[in-house]
């Protein structure tokens, strides 16, 4: 590999394939069929503190987790107490009833089935509402706590809104809709939910990618492009040096300056 060459061919570069998130590929498919296309970036306040123990395991049994892992994670749960350290002391300690444990690789999962227990029985699933996408009806994209709806019209999104917030609400999840946003192909004014007002945006990050509501492009690649060569500018000494072989060579390009161009 001539590196040299590569780091020229970045310079140059204007439009490589990079991978944009779903919802990216989902505006220029609408775009290039002149249809319009809506989007809602919904925010939770404090999503994994307050999931509720009780409503959780009651979720894990309808969702079709065996009975024994539901109970190893009940037993895990159990018990749990906390202090809060002030500037006078400690407080008296409390049992905790909420939220899931901070960087146990299990509370991701957990998340994922209250946020599907949530969707299911907003209807989600057999909602016409949404957009198309190799024969399949798309009206919700999740990371986390963050998650996106999509509709064709702004009455199919708002409806998709209403009926989550509902529904979250009685898993003890609220959304926090002054961090919540719209966003549309189209001229869309903005909401009220419950007297607040639900912001309308030109463009949005989302999975770290930036979404613009004219679904061009242009400047989130480049973005990636940039920072491809401000990893490359990094290497320049080690890519120049003949103390490191070729194929480390590679494998240092491969694995710093690619996934940086094609992901961010």
């Amino acid at each position: 590999m001539n590196f040299q060459m590569f780091k020229l061919d970045l310079e140059k570069a204007e439009e490589p394939e990079i991978k944009l998130p779903i919802s990216t590929g989902s505006w220029k498919k609408q775009e290039s069929y002149k249809e319009n296309i809506y989007f809602c970036f919904t925010d939770y306040v404090k999503a994994f503190d307050c999931v509720d123990h009780k409503k959780l395991w009651k979720i894990l049994k309808e969702m079709g987790i065996p009975d024994h892992l539901t109970c190893l994670l009940r037993n895990l749960y159990a018990g749990q107490e906390a202090t809060v350290r002030t500037g006078h002391g400690t407080t008296v300690w409390f049992q905790i009833g909420e939220g899931v444990c901070q960087g146990c690789i299990l509370s991701p999962c957990l998340f994922n089935l209250y946020a599907q227990y949530i969707m299911r029985n907003a209807g989600l699933e057999e909602a016409q509402a949404g957009i198309k996408i190799a024969g399949r009806n798309i009206n919700n994209l999740r990371y986390a706590d963050d998650t996106t709806l999509m509709a064709e019209s702004e009455e199919e999104l708002k409806s998709l809104l209403i009926k989550v917030k509902e529904e979250s609400e009685k898993v003890g999840l609220k959304l926090n809709i002054q961090k919540t946003k719209i966003m549309a192909s189209s001229p869309i004014t903005s909401w009220e939910i419950d007297g607040e007002t639900v912001e309308t945006v030109s463009d949005f990050i989302l999975g770290g990618s930036k979404i613009t509501a004219n679904g061009d492009c242009s400047p989130e690649i480049k973005r990636h492009l940039l920072l491809g060569r401000k990893v490359m500018t990094n290497l320049d000494s080690t890519l120049k040096s003949r103390d490191v072989t070729l194929p480390t060579k590679v494998c240092l390009v491969k694995v710093m300056v690619f996934p940086v161009v094609m992901y961010g």
